[in-house]
């Protein structure tokens, strides 16, 4: 198979030197783990302080993995994007909320951003996190079996209200819905609220999207699962396939509380447990819809031959490719360059509520073994041929 991914013209076209030039600061910061330790720690020393940062968090990692504060704001960049066939979720990654004026506020921007969606062709999804819509504890609570109180019973009819009024919005404007995935200890919860979204929106086509966290070595028997579900009732399943993002909470979790994690036993268990799931609804694509999520060459490798051996047009609607905004560009450009359906996660909301999101990045991108050396390798081959090509 021909190897697209190392086309750094492609894949930065879009990148002054400049910005080409801060991007590789950031990945040389990121690959210090030290670094990325003590610059969390004051970071957050400083906005905790009220100290006047956020126009250096935004002028440096801000604006390299987000979009902007708002959805007007990132509408330069989605267009900018579309120009290469690159397409945008705008996600508002507002995180650890947990008042109801907050989770009404989520709900409001992810109906915005479907309107947003039906609007601009560059943004054919729409997304949002259970956890911002609803309190972790109410899903940790109910996902254990645990009867709720009167007062949280009431809270969780205005949670389950939440999720039908962003999943009815989104079937009536005809825009596909990603369902974020989080830990697994408040996952169970979610996957039924989701599950009964689909039953009821997904009868003609995949509108709701679950998110399946393949690092979990249950996950694949929950989707053969739900696909009995949806034969035996008539829905489309739509599922967002990614690694995962919470490894050492979940697995240091486990260990505090002894039981068995649910974390694959080593990356290529992951991998393997990835291409599987992929390869299953692939075989199963009339039913199914793909959104994969992944910064993986190989596997996005694996999913194109995929693609190929089902008789599937590059372009077919039910398979999108995505990655995170300011990851992985060798990936997203070049795979739009040749034809394939492709989205880049969007992050966006005001600078300072945002930084957990941040941190996450650049904790992941520091724990990932040859994430950053791949992007810093890719940085750095583009800034050469630059120059010789001046």
């Amino acid at each position: 198979m021909e190897k697209i991914f190392n086309n750094t013209a492609a894949a930065f076209a879009l990148k002054s030197d400049t910005e080409l030039d801060r991007a590789y600061f950031l990945f040389k910061m990121i690959a210090s783990e030290p670094l990325v330790r003590i610059g969390t720690a004051v970071t957050n020393f400083a906005l905790k302080a009220h100290l006047p940062v956020e126009g250096l968090i935004r002028a440096t990692v801000f604006d390299h993995f987000c979009g902007g504060t708002t959805e007007e704001d990132c509408l330069t960049v989605v267009q900018k994007m579309f120009t290469k066939g690159v397409s945008s979720v705008l996600d508002y990654s507002v995180e650890a909320k947990e008042d109801e004026s907050e989770f009404d506020k989520a709900l409001e921007i992810t109906l915005k951003t479907i309107t947003f969606a039906k609007e601009i062709a560059a943004i054919p999804f729409a997304v949002f996190k259970p956890t911002g819509f609803g309190r972790f504890e109410l899903y940790e609570k109910l996902g254990e079996g645990k009867k709720l109180n009167i007062e949280e019973a009431a809270e969780w009819k205005r949670v389950l209200n939440r999720f039908e009024v962003v999943c009815k919005a989104a079937h009536d404007n005809d825009i596909a819905l990603l369902i974020d995935a989080e830990e697994s200890w408040m996952q169970d919860a979610a996957d039924d609220v989701v599950a009964d979204m689909m039953a009821k929106y997904n009868k003609n086509k995949a509108i709701v999207y679950n998110t399946l966290q393949m690092y979990r070595h249950d996950r694949l028997d929950y989707l053969k699962k739900l696909h009995k579900r949806s034969q035996e009732e008539g829905f489309y399943i739509g599922m967002k396939v990614v690694r995962g993002a919470y490894m050492e909470k979940e697995n240091k979790r486990a260990e505090e509380k002894g039981y068995i994690s649910p974390i694959c036993i080593s990356k290529a268990a992951t991998d393997l447990n990835y291409d599987e799931a992929i390869a299953y609804m692939i075989d199963h694509i009339n039913t199914m819809a793909i959104f994969a999520g992944t910064h993986n060459e190989e596997s996005s490798y694996k999913l194109i031959k995929l693609m190929k051996a089902a008789g599937l047009e590059k372009g077919d609607k039910r398979v999108f490719y995505g990655q995170l905004y300011g990851m992985s560009d060798n990936i997203s450009y070049n795979l739009a360059d040749h034809g394939y359906n492709v989205a880049k996660y969007l992050p966006f909301g005001p600078v300072r509520d945002v930084m957990p999101y941040l941190i996450r990045r650049a904790e992941e991108n520091t724990s990932v073994a040859g994430q950053t050396s791949r992007e810093l390798n890719l940085l750095a081959a583009e800034r050469k041929r630059r120059k010789l090509e001046n």
